[in-house]
């Protein structure tokens, strides 16, 4: 089922065509002047300087072949040889009966559909979720929804930071702030194994919790930094851990427990799911066979004791710039590192053998890495080593970077007080903002207190995801409450309005017997809203190709916007005649499934009420 567009392109392609003129120049888009016309074809420029011809000319030959095309209303020329053209009622009557009769409300699917793993969220274990991660699990969670709608099968996967030098530290640091702990685990380690005779002396390690442990990494890993036997000893204790040696190991499983807990909390709080929950510590038992498979095909470099994988080509060379200001050409990329000198795999052996492992588990034809764009070198390092190992082909890796969430003062957002503010502050903060615009517009008063609150939650989360959502994902942004929370304006608890808004219409329909009928399309107000419904297609595929939901974030606002003229200016159960009401009706309808499946592509769902 076509959309409006892409069945004209057809038209005015072959139209081109059959003037000599390539095809492929006939590109028709909305036009930049809808009070003119609804599309446009500026192909004749082009084409002009093809095939030597004047394009006003080309222009008015190809218009011509188009005239008796009957899903145009006029086709006009217009300067230099822009082609506008002007739907017709009853073209879009159809296409608007097309959509409301479609479950995809128009949408279609790909041709050929793609086994993809989508990896975000990426927390650390033993670390409350921040601020800093809130564009991971969003971006991440549409592109999720977006690939499986469109047809490929996906998988989401957590990745969790849970066995790299990070733990090494917070082994160190728990080790010197809890004596009990400490002697706990050397016992373990000097026994070799946790017997059952064990499981009682383990309630210890039940003392320790997420706030604790979070009071603990930030001191370490600056300790680290300065003090040079604190940081081999965190090198160390990392080795011993990814050789499971039994205390060590004991006290890893408990801060991988105490934080998914918090972690599966704040994740269900944003409407975010995995299908994997899977960490680093996953392809622990990948590690020691890849090192050697890597070994065996030449790939590995002894290096000041340590062994790498060189990934550069020939020379590449880009400009860096020095300490003193100075920008000198210096070798690209670094060597990826996959056993340090202490004998520990590294970060970037981890996410070599996750991309093993994910070859190996699943085959895919891609998988997509929603991690901040501060990440894209590593990743391109990471990417030419598996490719170098056979673990993927060339484009079968991708970074989706994002930039920054910042406050109003344009700097990365914290708390008043300066420091990184926790995710589950930020939920709750959004979540009490919501419940009092909910109260400032006199919204929800007559539902129960747990009806309200559910309602705040989605109000909540709308506005944190379409703040979000709403900017190209490679662009920082500003966060401003406020303004994201109203009820007006370019947000998600505008969207959510809208839709509500259409619920109830329907409610009050369907009380009333109001049946629905076939949509004629008759007033200015009903053909932008079609047209709006007729673009969802064509968004969803640009969302997908270029893995940016800000794309359909646009588009679920237009629709909106074009409903809500429809309703101040079209009476509805009003309406003069039934036929114009059940033609409305229909348009409600389809309006409403488009506006909450797109809303539920961007992670946002939608109250049956406020």
């Amino acid at each position: 089922m076509s959309d409006l567009k892409t069945a004209l392109g057809e038209a005015v392609a072959a139209a081109f065509a059959a003037e000599g003129v390539p095809a492929d120049l006939a590109r028709v888009t909305p036009s930049d002047r809808p009070d003119l016309a609804d599309f446009q074809s500026n192909g004749a420029l082009a084409g002009a300087k093809r095939v030597g011809r004047n394009p006003r000319e080309i222009a008015a030959a190809v218009a011509e072949r188009l005239k008796g095309d009957p899903r145009l209303a006029s086709v006009e020329i217009a300067g230099p040889g822009f082609i506008n053209l002007k739907i017709a009622d009853a073209a879009l009557s159809d296409r608007a009966n097309a959509v409301a009769a479609d479950p995809r409300a128009g949408a279609e699917t790909v041709v050929r559909p793609r086994r993809v793993i989508i990896d975000y969220g990426g927390p650390n274990v033993a670390k409350e979720m921040h601020v800093g991660h809130l564009r991971a699990s969003i971006i991440g969670e549409s592109l999720k929804r977006i690939y499986r709608f469109r047809g490929d099968e996906v998988i989401g996967d957590a990745h969790f930071g849970d066995w790299g030098f990070q733990m090494g530290l917070l082994i160190a640091a728990v080790c010197d702030t809890y004596p009990a702990i400490a002697e706990l685990v050397e016992d373990l380690n000097a026994k070799g194994e946790v017997t059952e005779a064990d499981r009682g002396r383990l309630a210890v390690l039940a003392t320790l919790g997420l706030d604790d442990l979070g009071a603990l990494y930030p001191p370490a890993a600056e300790r680290a930094k300065s003090d040079v036997g604190f940081r081999n000893r965190a090198r160390r204790l990392t080795a011993e851990l990814q050789s499971k040696k039994a205390g060590y190991y004991a006290l890893w499983e408990r801060f991988r427990d105490v934080t998914r807990e918090a972690l599966i909390r704040d994740f269900h709080a944003l409407g975010v799911d995995f299908d994997w929950w899977k960490g680093e510590s996953d392809v622990e038992d990948l590690i020691g066979p890849m090192v050697a498979e890597l070994d065996g095909k030449g790939l590995l470099v002894d290096d000041q004791g340590a062994r790498i994988v060189r990934v550069d080509r020939d020379g590449e060379t880009r400009p860096k710039k020095l300490a003193d200001g100075t920008v000198i050409e210096a070798p690209w990329p670094d060597p990826l590192l996959v056993v340090s000198s202490e004998g520990s795999a590294m970060y970037g052996t981890t996410d070599l053998a996750t991309i093993l492992d994910r070859r190996q588990a699943f085959d895919f034809d891609l998988v997509i890495y929603c991690v901040d764009q501060r990440q894209a070198d590593h990743f391109e390092i990471v990417f030419r080593a598996a490719c170098l190992a056979g673990y993927a082909a060339e484009g079968q890796l991708i970074h989706v970077g994002f930039g920054t969430m910042n406050g109003t003062d344009g700097k990365p957002f914290k708390t008043r007080a300066g420091g990184v503010l926790k995710l589950n502050d930020l939920i709750e903060m959004t979540r009490e903002k919501a419940r009092e615009r909910l109260r400032e517009q006199s919204l929800g008063e007559d539902v129960p207190a747990d009806e309200f609150e559910e309602i705040a939650g989605k109000v909540a989360v709308a506005a944190l995801k379409f703040a979000d959502l709403q900017n190209f994902r490679g662009t920082s942004y500003i966060f401003d409450l406020d303004r994201f929370s109203s009820f007006e304006g370019k947000t998600g608890p505008y969207l959510l309005y809208q839709a509500v808004r259409v619920k109830s219409l329907l409610r009050r329909a369907a009380a009333e017997a109001a049946e629905a009928g076939p949509v004629v399309v008759a007033e200015p107000a009903e053909r932008d809203l079609v047209l709006a419904l007729d673009a969802f297609d064509a968004a969803l595929a640009d969302a997908y190709d270029k893995k940016a939901p800000n794309i359909l974030a646009e588009h679920t606002y237009r629709v909106a916007q074009a409903w809500s003229k429809v309703w101040a200016a079209c009476p509805i159960l009003q309406a003069a005649d039934p036929a114009t009401r059940a033609s409305r009706l229909t348009l409600a309808t389809a309006t409403l499934r488009q506006l909450e499946l797109a809303l539920d592509l961007l992670g946002i769902a939608t109250p049956d009420r406020m």
